[in-house]
Formats: structure tokens, sequence, C-alpha cells
């Protein structure tokens, strides 16, 4: 079959909350933007399989990209929520310790926190027995900026705003190899009609499928194609009442922040993501990993009911090291990394990926403008 050649100014590759983002942001800067999507539908990977949480900024290094872009994206994402009536609740979370090991880790989280510019408030005994009289906790961290929002009203509402500006999403489209040459950039797209692209602009937004573009990459240096691991973590749904209006989250463990638990914006309560390293995307739930999931949660919350625990769904973290590897940055490379015009790669964008969306679309923007 012969292939029909396109030309557009900026081409975005993923239709998930970043890509969304940046799309939008580069409308309405005056781009003519065309975003390529390789599923059936918008939002449909690993931005539809988190916990929904408004993140402050708690956890991440001094001057890193994600303690930035997250705080910075916070603020801006409840504005955009407020603005654009978008469901959100400012829910507040607890850190807590259930252990004098753990409580001293809650002052290493709360200092870290601090250079971040996140204020966190220390409770303990029985002050923090009338916060959370069913808990058993010795410490806790209150976090009052962690929030929940909508995530499929907010992507719904940034393609709108989108589409709205003049650009287009086209699903079904993925993008299966790029070929720079010059100050072009031709597009190999798959899929139902298959074609090729000539773009002056090209952000690899692709999520879980951005490491491997990069590999097809013809023209794109050999050191700006990282090696991606992925990180699955399964949650849990919790029927009926509960006793909690905030967050809960036990001290971080290696790879993630800790089965903890979350609400959504109608009060019902899910637990998760544990930390699974698997070696190819694949989002099943194990219903025999509740056996962890009961004692993990029983170790703060010993009222659990067993019963009411049900398996729910799974997401994908796209980690840039491995179970070894230590803590990794969000990788926003433009042409001043790797020395091409008109290209930005993102890489490695987990949590707090959706808390930073439009942070992380004004970095994008920046970058091409």
């Amino acid at each position: 079959m012969s292939q029909e050649s396109l030309e557009i100014q900026t081409v975005v590759i993923g239709a998930g909350v970043v890509g969304l983002a940046v799309a939008r942001s580069l409308a309405l800067a005056g781009h003519e933007v065309l975003v390529l999507e390789a599923g059936d539908r918008f939002g449909g990977g690993i931005s539809s399989r988190n916990s929904e949480v408004i993140h402050a900024g708690i956890y991440y290094p001094e001057g890193s990209l994600k303690a930035r872009l997250c705080v910075e994206g916070r603020q801006q994402l409840y504005r955009y929520c407020e603005e654009h009536k978008i469901g959100y609740r400012k829910c507040g979370k607890w850190i807590v310790a259930t252990s004098d090991r753990q409580a001293e880790s809650l002052d290493l989280i709360r200092h870290r926190a601090s250079l971040n510019g996140v204020a966190l408030n220390l409770v303990s005994g029985a002050a923090l027995v009338r916060k959370l009289p069913d808990l058993t906790a010795s410490a806790g961290l209150w976090s009052p900026e962690t929030g929940i929002v909508d995530s499929h009203a907010l992507m719904l509402s940034l393609l709108g705003a989108f589409e709205d500006a003049g650009g287009r999403l086209v699903l079904r489209a993925p993008v299966t190899a790029v070929e720079t040459s010059g100050p072009r950039h031709r597009l190999r797209i798959g899929g139902d009609l298959p074609l090729v692209l000539e773009a002056r602009n090209v952000v690899n937004a692709a999520g879980l499928g951005a490491a491997d573009l990069a590999r097809a990459w013809l023209g794109l240096p050999a050191s700006q194609k990282p090696r991606q691991w992925l990180a699955r973590g399964v949650y849990f749904s919790y029927s009926g009442r509960h006793p909690f209006d905030n967050l809960i989250y036990p001290v971080p463990e290696p790879g993630g922040l800790g089965v903890h638990l979350t609400l959504d914006l109608a009060g019902q309560a899910r637990f998760g993501p544990d930390v699974e390293w698997i070696e190819n995307e694949d989002y099943s739930v194990d219903p025999a990993r509740a056996r962890h999931f009961i004692s993990s949660i029983r170790s703060w919350w010993p009222g659990l009911d067993e019963s009411r625990l049900q398996p729910a769904y799974a997401g994908i973290r796209p980690k840039l090291a491995g179970p070894d590897g230590g803590v990794c940055d969000f990788r926003i490379e433009g042409p001043e990394d790797h020395g091409i015009d008109g290209v930005v790669n993102l890489f490695g964008i987990e949590s707090p990926g959706l808390t930073s969306c439009l942070a992380i679309a004004d970095r994008v923007k920046a970058k091409l403008v």
C-alpha cells in the first residue's frame, strides 16, 4: 500500500493527561497541533490507572523536577479545576508511623517537604488518637494541600480546550518510528491508515511507550534513549462504609509510597498501589495479592474487614531505574539536551505526573515557542 505524506507544524504523541495538557498549551500559544494516540480513546493508558491524587510535593529531592513541577502543578491544577468546574476535593492526607523506627522517618519526610516549600504538621500521642481514633499509629504527618481529582473529567476538559483552540486528536494512530533529518521530523504512523507525517516540532509524551519510541528514532543521540523498567501496582476497592475522610499513607517503601488508602469523590475507599516489577505491560490483578494488602493495611488499621476488599485495577509506573537503582527524576529533554531543534522527549513521567501536568506543559512549551 502506498503511503500518503502530510505536513503539520507540531505533533504530540500520546493523549494521556500530560500529552493533552501539552497539546492544549501549544495550541493556545498558536501552534497547529495534531495529537496522535495509539489507543482507541484518549487517556486509556496509565493516565486512567492511578490514585487520582493531587500530591503536595512531599517526597521528592530538593530542586528536582518532580519537586518543582509537583508544587507548581498542584497550585495550577487546583486553580484549573476551580475555573473549569472539574470535580476535586482538597481532603488532605495523613502519613502515619506504626513504630518508633517509622516515627524517626517522619522527621526526614517533614524536613524534605519543607525544602520543597511544603509545610506538614507533626501530630502524636493523644492528639493523634483524637484525630484518627481507628488507627494504630504512634505519630503522623498532616498534609493539608493533598487532594483528589476526577482525572477523566480533567482530561476531557483539556481535550475540549485543545480542540477549541484548533487542535485535532487522531486515535488508533501508533507512531512506529521517527527519523530526524535537518529541520523536519518524519513520523511513520501505523494503524488503520498507514501514512508518513512531516513535522517541525514533535513532543514524545507516549507514557510507557516513550522510551521504546526513542529507541526507534533515527537521528536521536544514543544518550537520549534511556532504558525503562516497569513497576506494576494493583488496587483493591473497599465496599461499604469506612471511618475515613482523609487519605491515609504509611511511611514510604522502596519503589512507591506503600499500600495507602485513597478516596474517590463519592467517598468510596480503595487501597494501593503495591509494587511489583514486571517485564511486559500487563494490567492483570492477581486476587491472591490481597493477602499482602490485608497484612499491610492491618498494621495501621486493625478494623479492616477483609471480606469487603475486592480486586479493582492495576497501573504501571514507567521507571528510569530498576529495583536497586534508587530515585530518578522526570526527564524533559529538549534541543539544549540532544541538539535537535523542535523535539521534546518526556521520559519517566510517573507520579506526580498527573499533579504536574500543567506545569510540565509549561516546561515543554518554553522549549518550543
